[in-house]
Formats: C-alpha cells, structure tokens, sequence
C-alpha cells in the first residue's frame, strides 16, 4: 500500500480557528488507485469527502468502501503497527457524495452518536430534482417502510406496523424552465432509510438519476450530495461547520451562479 499527498490548502473555520483542508491523497491498494479528499483532521476526528459508487462500509461486492480507505490513510501517514480504530458513526448511500465524519478514538464515536441521537448532527444536502415546485420552501412530513429484502423504502400511512415519521425541510435554489429540473437544498430532520429519495419521488419530485425510485435521467449518476456537516467536536466541544460541493460538470452546471 502507498499513500501519496498531490495538494494542499489551508481554510478557515467561522469561528476564526484556521486548519488545514482539501488535502489530496492518492491510495494504492490492490492494484488500485483511489482519491481521497482530507478535509479536515485531528487526532479525534477525520473528515472526508466520499466520493459518489464507494460504499461507507464493506460490503457483498467486495468493493473498495470509505472506512477502508480512510483506516489505510492513517495507517499509512502514522506509521500505526497492527490494527487501526476507525469509528463509523454514520453513512451516505452508495451512489451518493458529499461530506463523511469518522472517529479516531472510541470516545469520539461514543460522543458522536450521543449527537446524532440529540439530532445534534446537522447534515444538509444539495439535490436536482424533477420539475418546479409549487413553493420555494417547504416541510415534507411522511411515515416510511423499509423493505429490507428488497433494501428500498416507501411511504405509507400513519400507524402503518413499523413506519417510521420522516421530516425534510426543502428550499428551492434555482429552477430551470428549459430542462424543467429544480436546485433545491434539503435539511434532514430524521434520518431513515433513502429517505430524500423516498420523500422527493412521492411529492412528485424525484431526484433527477435515481435509479430505485426517480422518472429522469435514467442511467446517469444520482443529483444527491452531502455538502455540508455540522457537528460539535467532541473533545473541544466547538461547533464546526465543514462544506464540500460537487464538481460543476454534468447536471451540476446548476450550480452556476448559485450562492450557497
């Protein structure tokens, strides 16, 4: 295995406190190569960026998956003998990019999922979707159902055995009459299974890729993205805001001219 670093930047935080981001790597393992993007680090913490097809975790397919990656970069650049802890405190889907927080000691990832079950975790995303809605802001209340043989969820009607309440709060960025796609950005009050997937399909606005539950783009990469993560560290107790966006090419030339 080698790990080779190819850039570096230096950012700022809101809070004033400057680190290091956006550092490259490029990993080497099997005969693969692999990008990764090192937002930020400390030695609690790592904060990445997921690039969309990897997987959060290993999986059937025996692909190459994010905590494997992110485990052989620290074993790599400090020299750690023998197994490395690599706490996953959560997941994107597979097909989806965007921003990933993974704990370096097992009293960050203890902390870290306290966050997550205070719905202290704030995670936003940026999606095209299908058509133009009918308000620049809204609320999406709805119960869903997992299939967990089938690994797909539906909505379905309150009290329904084993739904689970799904709350997204949506803002509609910019709209494209020509192509009749819309940017909107999603702010996740729960986190269930697919669940932006689900919510946008049964408004009437599917996500513009999907290939389980969308009408457009059928073949192409999913418009998903995680940009931005907001947790409290969990040593300095300091709230921190980290933010990657996708790359402008494809469906994501929407983000043209967009402040976010």
């Amino acid at each position: 295995m080698h790990v080779g670093k190819i850039n570096f930047q230096l950012g700022t935080f809101p809070n004033g406190v400057s680190v290091p981001f956006g550092n490259i790597y490029i990993i080497k393992e099997e005969n693969k190569m692999q990008k990764l993007n090192v937002i930020y680090e400390d030695n609690q913490i790592i904060v990445v960026e997921k690039p969309v097809n990897i997987p959060s975790q290993a999986d059937k397919t025996g692909d190459v998956d994010m905590l494997s990656l992110v485990k052989a970069y620290i074993k790599e650049k400090y020299n750690k003998p023998g197994q490395v802890y690599l706490g996953l405190v959560h997941r994107l889907d597979r097909p989806v990019g965007g921003v990933m927080v993974f704990a370096r000691t097992s009293k960050a990832a203890a902390r870290l999922s306290e966050q997550i079950r205070l719905k202290q975790f704030e995670k936003k995303y940026l999606v095209i979707a299908d058509g133009k809605f009918d308000k620049n802001k809204g609320t999406l209340h709805d119960y869903l159902l997992k299939n967990e043989r089938l690994n797909t969820s539906k909505v379905v009607k309150e009290g329904t055995k084993n739904s689970k309440l799904a709350i997204l709060d949506y803002e509609v960025l910019k709209y494209n009459e020509e192509i009749n796609l819309s940017l909107i950005k999603v702010n996740l009050h729960t986190g269930r299974h697919h669940q932006i997937r689900v919510q946008l399909a049964n408004s009437g606005h599917s996500i513009c890729g999907d290939q389980k539950y969308g009408t457009r783009g059928r073949g192409k990469q999913i418009c998903l993205w995680a940009y931005e993560l907001t947790i409290i560290h969990p040593i300095t107790k300091e709230k921190i805001t980290f933010k990657v966006l996708p790359e402008k090419i494809g469906s994501w030339k929407m983000l043209d001219e967009v402040q976010i």
